[in-house]
């Protein structure tokens, strides 16, 4: 029974960041907005939604737009450097993006209740009734990262996502055929954005509480590196890497011979060591490994 709750929590981490590193792969995979700043607007889903939850509703679906569309508006401060400045730049924009936001959740009390968090978040509900149980939470999650992925197919073989791919493989290429650069940038910085907003809702609702260390720089470096290790520009290339890094700790968890108070260490090591022969031998991941990313 304890595997079975072990794994059923496993597969809705699964699916909350499936859908995070699905948001991230819009901006690094489709249009070649390399960010570093995603935990950034993954956090602020997740204290928006358990503000709400704490204060107006445990509706899900209300905290899940709310913290959606709050993420979504604050992606003007990832949309605006973005409009500016492109390449290693941008990647430095992200990273002072990504250390302000750091300071302003340990810093502001009143909204994300500082280094504490915020606590006793309440059960989600869904239609009147309270998700309690984690099987059915794990239906909503699943349930959610399914729309995600569903929506972003959508987009990627119209219009839209031709024309990110255009932005993304060369902007200037892209301006002189008439495309409308900053208005492609703001776009799918908001929509990568509003998902990243939903994963954080779901991460809050599934914690029941919340805290700035889950929203820091090296939780912006995993999301990348699920993107990147799965395969980027591809629609399961990201659930490939969610898969492959979370279940990386629970696989160490069973060697004898790592201590469990370095698991973490080990961990971070073979991240490293992953990306470092991706990059070299296979850019395009481990789903490109059978078909392109293009």
């Amino acid at each position: 029974r304890a595997m079975i709750a072990y794994l059923v929590n496993l597969a809705t981490l699964i699916a909350i960041f499936g859908i995070a590193a699905t948001s991230l792969n819009l901006l690094i995979g489709y249009a070649g907005i390399f960010s570093i700043a995603h935990a950034v607007f993954f956090g602020i889903g997740a204290y928006v939604a358990a503000q709400v939850a704490l204060t107006f509703s445990a509706d899900f679906l209300v905290a899940a737009l709310a913290a959606a569309l709050v993420a979504a508006a604050l992606s003007l401060c990832l949309a605006l450097p973005a409009l500016r400045v492109r390449g290693e730049y941008f990647v430095a924009a992200s990273l002072g993006l990504q250390m302000l936001a750091t300071t302003i959740f340990e810093e502001a009390h009143g909204f994300t209740g500082g280094v504490g968090g915020l606590v006793g978040i309440p059960p989600a509900r869904i239609f009147g009734f309270d998700i309690v149980s984690p099987d059915a939470f794990l239906m909503l999650a699943l349930v959610c990262l399914a729309v995600t992925l569903i929506v972003v197919q959508v987009l990627m073989r119209g219009s839209f996502g031709r024309s990110l791919m255009a932005l993304r493989d060369s902007e200037s290429a892209a301006e002189a055929f008439g495309k409308d650069v900053r208005a492609l940038k703001t776009l799918v910085v908001a929509v990568g954005c509003f998902f990243a907003g939903i994963a954080g809702a779901l991460f809050a609702f599934n914690m029941a509480f919340v805290n700035v260390e889950s929203f820091t720089l090296s939780q912006s470096v995993v999301l990348m590196a699920m993107v990147i290790i799965g395969g980027a520009g591809t629609i399961t290339g990201p659930l490939v890497g969610v898969i492959a890094l979370l279940s990386l700790p629970a696989a160490l968890s069973f060697l004898p011979f790592i201590p469990s108070t370095e698991i973490g260490t080990v961990q971070q090591f073979i991240y490293g060591v992953l990306m470092t022969l991706l990059m070299i031998f296979r850019p395009s991941g481990l789903v490109g490994l059978s078909r392109g990313t293009r």
